[in-house]
């Protein structure tokens, strides 16, 4: 088959989709759709042998079945701009390919990022890792973004004084802060992107990440949707229970007792709680 083009992707390459202030992701190219799967997976076929419905239903138990190669012949490429904090986590998904921006090459732009006063919270006293849903009265968010940006300006205006000391571009940007915006050439195969929403979208996920994750799903929507309504319903809505989960809810089923601890309880109830991941319409 020849090469394989997406109405819906080709209407929106190269826009900008912003994510907070001045962060944004593009699309900058894409290889194959929904068409390239299914033709990977009936490698015998020919165009037109199937319907639409027909073709939905096979990715759908690509999906379901974990079939996943067919997914890896779609590729996308994005042209993301982001806050080197979100970065340093995002570049632990080993499966794509990057080129980013070089501090050592090009002076940095005086671009910070700052939460939004929702986004102030104190340390969670339950997951080490992340903040408590609840944001801080605004007066003390308010506080804390002034501090915040206090520092980002003193870390920039350290940064000028020493490039204009002739001091060299890769030294100069070591104290830079973790909030400066970095830039980079993103791309991944579907099945990969796929695994990556899946971690990247999931409530426990940096607040940050997650609307960059939300972005990517919607971008990659346009350029294969039944393989992104599968991956909703089975991996990013679905859940993956153990043995001793699925007897207990055997035995619910039957109307006995789960037989499960209180702890392993809580457990299941939370896999099984309405998903609470947000998307971008």
């Amino acid at each position: 088959m020849a090469h394989c083009t997406v109405p819906e992707a080709e209407a929106i390459l190269d826009a900008e989709f912003k994510v907070h202030d001045i962060g944004f992701v593009r699309l900058v190219d894409y290889l194959g759709g929904d068409e390239r799967i299914v033709q990977a997976a009936r490698v015998s076929y020919g165009a037109g042998t199937k319907t639409v419905r027909e073709d939905a239903g096979l990715i759908d138990y690509l999906l379901r079945n974990e079939h996943t190669s067919p997914l890896e012949q779609v590729v996308l490429t994005f042209h993301i701009k982001m806050p080197i904090f979100v970065a340093r986590q995002w570049i632990r998904h080993r499966t794509a390919r990057v080129n980013e921006i070089s501090g050592r090459y090009s002076e940095m732009k005086d671009e910070f990022w700052l939460p939004e006063l929702d986004a102030v919270a104190r340390q969670s006293a339950d997951n080490k890792q992340g903040r408590e849903t609840e944001p801080l009265p605004a007066a003390e968010a308010a506080a804390v973004i002034e501090s915040l940006e206090k520092g980002q300006r003193e870390a920039f205006a350290a940064y000028r004084r020493l490039l204009d000391a002739g001091v060299a571009r890769e030294l100069a940007r070591v104290n830079l802060p973790l909030s400066m915006y970095t830039e980079w050439y993103w791309q991944i195969d579907l099945h990969n992107l796929f695994r990556f929403l899946s971690l990247r979208l999931d409530a426990h996920a940096q607040r940050e990440i997650r609307d960059y994750a939300a972005v990517l799903l919607d971008i990659a929507r346009k350029v294969a949707p039944h393989a992104c309504d599968s991956f909703e319903r089975h991996l990013l809505n679905g859940v993956r229970l153990s043995s001793d989960e699925v007897d207990a809810v055997r035995r619910l089923l039957e109307g006995g007792d789960s037989g499960l601890g209180a702890r392993e309880l809580d457990r299941l109830a939370e896999k099984l709680a309405p998903p609470t991941n947000t998307t971008l319409q």
